[in-house]
């Protein structure tokens, strides 16, 4: 968000509003890798740029779990954790599983569920309600699970700060182990257990582990102790697909042992092992081989739309299933909760965008909206399509009563989580928490204002320039350098997310020769560069904002367009496209 360096194009402000800047690299690393590797020159510069040094480059491009998995008992409590649910194992006590209703929560929760059944035991799980429970632990949840049998409750993605709840559970007798990543506070719950790599207290180097990626550890180290005592256990690798979908759903970094358990779990996933992936996969209409973008954008909405609008286990009970037509059916439900998810959305997301643009802009770096009604299960949404549109932190909350629920969504080098943290430990909050780039909250309506007060003075205190937003690109391309080829080689550098960005580039000096509007508001363009040759390109939702409007004005007119490229392939032909993300009129 610095606006120091120059601008790339010189494109100080785009049609989003954006600053252009070039991601900084070395070009002699750069020319290195390049030559070093067989790589295109432009496929050096962006190795360049996400800092792959020459002789980091060969296990960046073949990221396997020999390399980057860390022995799962350099975490604290994790071997203490890890022999209870051993002992439960053989023992053949009923284990409780207790997940959260995103996708985080739900593949760690099919995949302890799954290694657990493949180990012989009986396991229950239990996704709370949204809107009845709210997020994480409960006591009335915790002690039904007692009264059913249940002597050891594992809590995943949730229970860092459960307090009241666990230790209802501890008075009563039930042995919670507690598995999350989200941060933690100098105290810990009153637990058997608390394994969290963001523990206060734990020195671990995996803070950016997803809760599916700590809970992995723990079936390892569970099935070490098992193998060890001579009971047979299941090949854990097979459930990699589910550790690979809940960590790019939880837009952790992409880096080390995530961009490891991503890339393998991506070769589970095109097995189609897993009944109800596949059964999804099917339903979305995947054709081609899954990849990062798959999980992200088409299969993890509908895993996560059962606990946004309707039925909170439901993604967890498909990802868990060995039934096939079972799992067709489940994913045709979830399909059709993601439809319902997307029009509830669409509604809010125009309430809360008005409420931003009806106020002065007084730059400062927080954005939030709140109102009546809105659904608690498309807030967090909401808070991330506002956070891309203005390139700031946004919260929105929905108000019932005197109470409001939120989500808030940052940008990179601005914790939100820990001044969501802040907050409720000043007693502002009713409850609350999170990490850097997400949180969630609990806000009595009497108190929102002061709320947004406390946020935006923590979230100011950690900027250290002018709060600009920019689009870092890889570099400049004219319509003739865009090849399948140049994209497949490009793919060699995923799989992409956060802490690894999909390269973007400028196609520079593009001409529009064809603009119109199709599906649902997405605009699609013809371009050509100055030799005629043509390139296809589509700016998704785009129909009704400032860049879909200059695009479908704009036959004859030439503009800097900045964006991913995709290959596309439809009726056995296949291309290139330039997915716009952004542009500027040339000058």
């Amino acid at each position: 968000m610095s606006a120091g360096s120059a601008a790339f194009l010189g494109v100080e402000r785009s049609l989003t509003g954006r600053r252009w800047l070039a991601r900084a690299g070395d070009d002699r690393v750069a020319l290195t890798l390049s030559q070093r590797l067989g790589l295109p020159e432009v496929v050096g510069r962006v190795l360049a740029a996400r800092g792959v040094g020459i002789d980091a480059a060969e296990a960046f491009l073949n990221p396997t779990l020999r390399d980057f998995l860390p022995d799962p008992s350099h975490l604290l409590d994790m071997d203490k954790a890890a022999a209870r649910v051993a002992r439960a194992v053989t023992d053949g006590e009923t284990i409780g599983v207790f997940g959260d209703y995103d996708v985080d929560g739900a593949t760690s929760s099919a995949l302890l569920a799954n290694v657990l059944r493949g180990a012989g035991a009986t396991v229950r799980v239990y996704i709370p309600d949204r809107v009845l429970e709210g997020y994480g632990p409960n006591a009335a949840a915790l002690l039904r699970l007692q009264a059913e049998g249940v002597s050891l409750v594992i809590t995943v993605d949730c229970g860092a700060t459960a307090f009241a709840p666990l230790e209802a559970a501890a008075e009563a007798g039930l042995d919670v182990v507690v598995i999350d990543h989200h941060v933690g506070e100098a105290a810990l719950p009153k637990a058997f257990a608390v394994v969290n790599p963001n523990r206060f207290d734990e020195t671990s180097a995996h803070g950016h582990l997803a809760a599916v990626g700590v809970a992995f550890l723990l079936a390892v180290a569970v099935n070490r102790l098992l193998k060890a005592a001579g009971r047979a256990v299941p090949d854990l690798m097979q459930w990699l697909d589910l550790v690979a979908l809940g960590t790019v759903c939880d837009v952790v970094p992409l880096t080390g042992v995530n961009r490891a358990l991503v890339a393998q779990g991506l070769k589970v996933m095109a097995r189609r092992g897993n009944a109800g992936l596949a059964a999804l996969a099917d339903v979305a209409g995947i054709k081609e081989r899954p990849d990062a973008y798959h999980l992200g954008y088409v299969l993890g909405p509908r895993v996560n739309a059962g606990g946004r609008v309707g039925e909170a286990g439901l993604g967890t009970s498909l990802l868990s299933t060995g039934d096939t037509v079972q799992a067709v059916e489940m994913a045709r439900r979830l399909d059709d909760y993601n439809k319902d998810r997307q029009q509830i959305e669409a509604a809010v997301l125009l309430e809360a965008i008005e409420q931003v643009e009806g106020r002065p802009d007084d730059g400062l770096p927080l954005l939030l909206a709140a109102g009546e009604g809105w659904h608690p299960g498309v807030i967090g949404i909401v808070a991330g399509r506002l956070k891309e549109r203005y390139g700031r932190p946004a919260c929105v909350v929905a108000l019932e009563g005197g109470e409001g629920k939120g989500s808030g969504r940052s940008v990179a080098g601005m914790d939100l989580g820990a001044a969501v943290i802040a907050a409720r430990q000043a007693g502002i909050l009713k409850a609350g928490g999170g990490h850097a780039m997400a949180a969630g909250f609990t806000v009595s309506r009497e108190r929102l204002d002061e709320f947004r007060s406390f946020l935006t003075d923590r979230l100011q205190a950690q900027l250290t320039g002018e709060l600009v937003p920019v689009l870092e690109l890889d570099g400049a391309l004219d319509c003739a350098g865009v090849s399948v080829a140049l994209v497949e080689t490009l793919k060699q550098l995923g799989p992409f997310g956060a802490g690894n960005a999909e390269p973007r580039f400028a196609v520079a000096a593009a001409r529009v020769v064809k603009a119109d509007v199709v599906g649902s508001g997405h605009v699609r363009c013809i371009l050509a560069g100055a030799g005629g040759q043509r390139l296809k390109a589509i700016a998704f939702r785009a129909a009704d904002d400032a860049l879909g409007h200059a695009l479908l004005t704009a036959q004859g007119t030439t503009f800097h367009l900045a964006g991913a490229l995709r290959v596309d392939s439809w009726q056995g032909n296949t291309t290139v496209q330039l997915v716009i993300e952004d542009g500027a009129a040339t000058r």
